[in-house]
């Protein structure tokens, strides 16, 4: 169902740092990922003897067998990485020890004022002690580790449970007690001249987000000037480990993420963001699901971003159910542009220009009057290159639509003051230019073109950015949305945080646009999309622990998720599946009175009730065969203790539905809960019992929830719905979303 202009896609990829859910086709397709049954053993070298025998009983000499190995896995899962072809892989699937092949393939990456908009102020309160204790293991780009946000400073050494590493590499100074671990996976071993092979980020993507995570707080952080103020993370105090597996040109490799999730499963750490999206397929063969799983199943919850495939219903990825998946929001601030034309009319645009007018005036000149010859005005119109005639430029403001990033560099480059875009596509978010700009929707580009046609000397002047304060918050137009094509019982995204105009640490490698001709670089810079908003619920949830070190994954994403900021469907008509549960809070998750917990074994029966087959099950926990029929079936419409609801509505006949849920209380010991129901025209829903009583911590209570639905109207997209415990201190919220069949 996509609604995206296709021309659009290279520009948005740049615009927002797109790291969307799209993954590079035209890589090797002959890398595959093996996962075998557990074994016994689980020493390094016995799992690699086994990785060799396999392929050695499949390729017939172990010399073979040894050049088609790319990688084993053996530290948190028995699985190898081998180069093979598709006849191979499909003899290696059919072998006893062998429960699952897949092929490897290659994904897309998908701040001074935003922990402050969210409620997580510098005097917020903190358990600084164990919150040093705390690891977060970022899959990203790489780090810059003499970043400012990367010091130090009264810091001890790492936690004992710290089993990682960290070398001298390539253009890499090497860590210290904030980024304690720091390696790189790029398994296909292909060259790759615009990256070094170094945990170095030549891209920018990983040091921003790790910032946004977990870094010391930096006074007078600023873009030019703009977004000035103290850049920190969530938890200052936290300990970073970055694993490589994003590279320039060729993007992120499935055998790569496993790597990682192997390696940082290993080397101890608490919280796993991962910004990377696309390739999703069935939980048990998506690289992603698998790493998170076996992530789960040691006590570490991964974050991972949502997608920036938005406002495209059904375009949410990273759905498993014991992901936590994030969607994007918008802040009060947005940063303008304006241009003012020679006729005096003052024309607002969005952008970052941190240029400063020379001249009053500039002559202003449309792109298709700026073409080569007749035959490339389709192409002029768009500041395309080698479209324009550099004469017809030289010196002017031009005006362009929209077609492809980089209309700044082209004019600029063919000595042009500077460029005006029409666009209409995520004018929530701002470009960062490299030259005077500004883009305009396409109202204000009729303005501006009626202007250009009505005299002889069209003229315009472009001036520096501005912040001014916005309504937020809202859902960015960018950010992906469900429903949860993996399974239609479980609520995607999860929840939604800052994800537009975040300011955060950047790499010295890169200019600030990549563009050809920019000379701009900073220590900090301005990046948008789901990427962003991941390491801010990723911090989120390191808070959540370091107040509650031995709670499960499960119970710090019920924290994050009962707690959440309640948004309007009024306002966003996608409603929870734009927000899921709506902003996240963090100052309320620390406290969030009851929880709904869950364990492994909770997710083998989801996966048995939403019709996975023993083998499928057993290659993701790493046994052979999964028998469904000899465990207790879990219960319920969904058969699964989520803190969220999702149930599809018929357009023919009423729709009846029993959820049924287990809470647990984290609160108050002795604390009586009742029920609000908020039910939607059309629909009856029904708690029993309507009163919980606790007389003690962690005792559990249980409960069901009865959905009557009339049948759906075809043109109504999504019903929302709700139950929520209040306690006379605490207020626990479960949404539930009611839609429509046509969604799907």
């Amino acid at each position: 169902m996509s609604k995206k202009n296709h021309n659009l896609w290279p520009y948005l990829l740049l615009h927002l740092i797109l790291f969307t859910t799209t993954f590079v086709a035209a890589v090797e397709n002959d890398y595959y990922i093996v996962l075998l049954k557990d074994q016994a053993s689980t020493e390094r070298l016995e799992l690699e003897t086994t990785h060799l025998n396999v392929l050695s009983s499949l390729k017939g000499s172990e010399n073979d067998a040894s050049e088609s190995l790319v990688y084993s896995y053996t530290n948190s899962f028995n699985a190898f990485a081998a180069k093979l072809s598709a006849e191979e892989a499909s003899v290696l699937s059919n072998m006893d020890e062998v429960v699952s092949v897949f092929p490897n393939q290659y994904r897309k990456l998908h701040t001074t004022k935003s922990w402050e908009f969210i409620g997580l102020t510098p005097n917020s309160r903190r358990n600084v002690k164990l919150e040093s204790n705390i690891i977060v293991g970022l899959l990203d780009t790489g780090i810059t580790p003499e970043s400012e946000s990367f010091k130090d400073d009264g810091l001890g050494p790492p936690p004992p449970k710290w089993k990682g590493s960290c070398s001298h590499f390539a253009n890499f100074s090497g860590c210290n007690n904030k980024l304690i671990g720091a390696k790189y996976f790029k398994l296909d071993k292909q060259p790759n001249p615009a990256d070094i092979l170094s945990p170095i980020d030549v891209d920018g993507h990983g040091t921003h987000t790790s910032s946004t995570l977990a870094g010391v707080p930096v006074p007078n952080a600023n873009l030019n000037g703009l977004a000035k103020g103290t850049a920190r993370g969530a938890v200052p105090s936290a300990r970073v480990a970055m694993y490589k597996v994003c590279w320039e040109m060729t993007g992120c490799a499935d055998m790569d993420i496993l790597a990682a999730f192997d390696a940082a499963i290993s080397d101890g750490v608490d919280i796993i963001s991962i910004s990377i999206g696309g390739v999703t397929g069935s939980y048990t063969s998506d690289s992603i699901a698998v790493g998170a799983f076996h992530a789960m199943r040691k006590g570490i919850l991964t974050v991972a971003s949502a997608g920036n495939d938005g406002p495209n219903i059904g375009s949410v990825v990273n759905h498993a159910p014991w992901i936590l998946t994030v969607g994007a929001s918008g802040i009060d601030r947005q940063f303008i542009s304006k241009v003012v034309l020679g006729n005096g009319v003052t024309l607002p645009g969005v952008g970052i220009s941190t240029f400063e007018p020379k001249q009053k005036w500039y002559p202003l000149a449309s792109g298709v009057d700026a073409a080569k010859s007749s035959d490339k005005k389709d192409d002029s119109i768009h500041c395309v290159e080698n479209a324009m005639d550099p004469k017809k430029v030289e010196g002017k403001l031009v005006y362009c639509k929209l077609a492809s990033w980089g209309a700044d560099s082209v004019v600029k480059g063919l000595g042009g003051a500077g460029v005006v875009i029409e666009g209409d596509v995520f004018l929530d978010a701002a470009q960062i230019f490299m030259a005077p700009a500004t883009i305009v929707n396409s109202t204000t580009g009729k303005i501006i073109n009626d202007y250009i046609q009505s005299t002889k000397t069209p003229s315009a002047v472009i001036y520096r950015s501005e912040e001014i304060k916005i309504r937020a918050p809202f859902v960015a137009s960018f950010s992906s949305r469900g429903p949860n094509y993996g399974t239609k019982h479980v609520l995607k995204p999860d929840i939604i945080a800052p994800g537009i105009d975040i300011l955060a640490s950047y790499t010295p490698l890169k200019s600030l646009t990549g563009l050809k001709g920019d000379t701009q670089y900073s220590k900090f810079t301005v990046m948008s999309g789901t990427s962003m908003a991941c390491p801010h619920v990723a911090g989120v949830a390191a808070y959540v622990k370091s107040f509650h070190p031995k709670w499960s994954p499960a119970a710090i994403r019920s924290a994050i998720i009962t707690t959440a900021t309640l948004m309007s469907p009024k306002v966003d008509k996608d409603a929870e599946f734009a927000y899921g549960a709506g902003q996240v809070n963090p100052t309320k998750a620390i406290s969030p009175g009851l929880i709904y917990d869950l364990d492994d074994m909770s997710y083998i029966q989801f996966l048995c009730h939403e019709g996975y087959n023993g083998t499928s099950i057993g290659s993701l926990v790493g046994q052979g065969l999964i028998n469904c029929s000899s465990l207790i079936p879990a219960k319920g419409e969904d058969a699964l203790n989520y803190p969220t609801m999702q149930l599809r509505l018929s357009e023919q006949e009423p729709t009846t539905a029993v959820f049924r849920r287990t809470v647990t209380n984290v609160g108050r010991p002795e604390s009586v809960y009742n029920v609000t129901i908020k039910a939607p025209a059309g629909a009856e829903i029904v708690v029993n019992p309507t009163t919980l009583n606790f007389s003690k911590a962690y005792q559990k209570r249980s409960f069901k929830v009865m959905v009557k639905a009339k049948p759906i109207d075809s043109n109504v997209g999504v019903l929302s719905a709700s139950v929520t415990w209040r306690s006379s201190h605490y207020t626990v919220r479960t949404p539930i979303a009611l839609y429509s069949p046509w969604l799907e």
